[in-house]
């Protein structure tokens, strides 16, 4: 029974296991907990908040969704990116055609997708779906 563990090792053995494991499970609890909560409100919250936080920027800094087309975000911005475009496909937009947001939104998501792939391509596809004036003009409440 060479094989087989005693109880004591099997124990200190889960215990790093068990730390990983929370630590990653409080991670994405982290990454997506506020957009979840924030689908649970009002759209609107929703895309203020993807708007604000992945398409503005203090001044002197870039906005997460240039540096994503610049070729510059880290892996772990790309990830954010596309779970909150992720959840603009999930929203109905304030005003306009509720098809065309979900064709545009969904554009957008499979982009941001491609670009935190690495795909060939990536960059022009994502600043294609990146039609600032083009949804603002459709879709953004008055």
């Amino acid at each position: 029974m060479a094989g087989c563990l005693n109880h004591k090792t099997t124990s200190k053995m889960q215990k790093p296991h068990k730390l990983t494991f929370a630590l990653v499970a409080a991670a994405a609890l982290a990454v997506t907990g506020s957009l979840t909560s924030a689908r649970a409100g009002d759209e609107k919250d929703v895309i203020s908040d993807v708007m604000k936080t992945y398409h503005k920027a203090p001044k002197g800094t870039d906005p997460v969704c240039k540096k994503a087309l610049d070729g510059k975000a880290s892996a772990e911005e790309l990830k954010k990116l596309v779970a909150a475009y992720k959840s603009l496909t999930d929203t109905k937009p304030p005003k306009g055609d509720a098809a065309g947001w979900k064709e545009k939104t969904t554009k957008l998501y499979e982009a941001a997708q491609s670009l935190e792939k690495g795909e060939a391509g990536a960059s022009a596809k994502y600043n294609a779906a990146v039609d600032c004036k083009g949804c603002h003009s459709v879709y953004k409440a008055d």
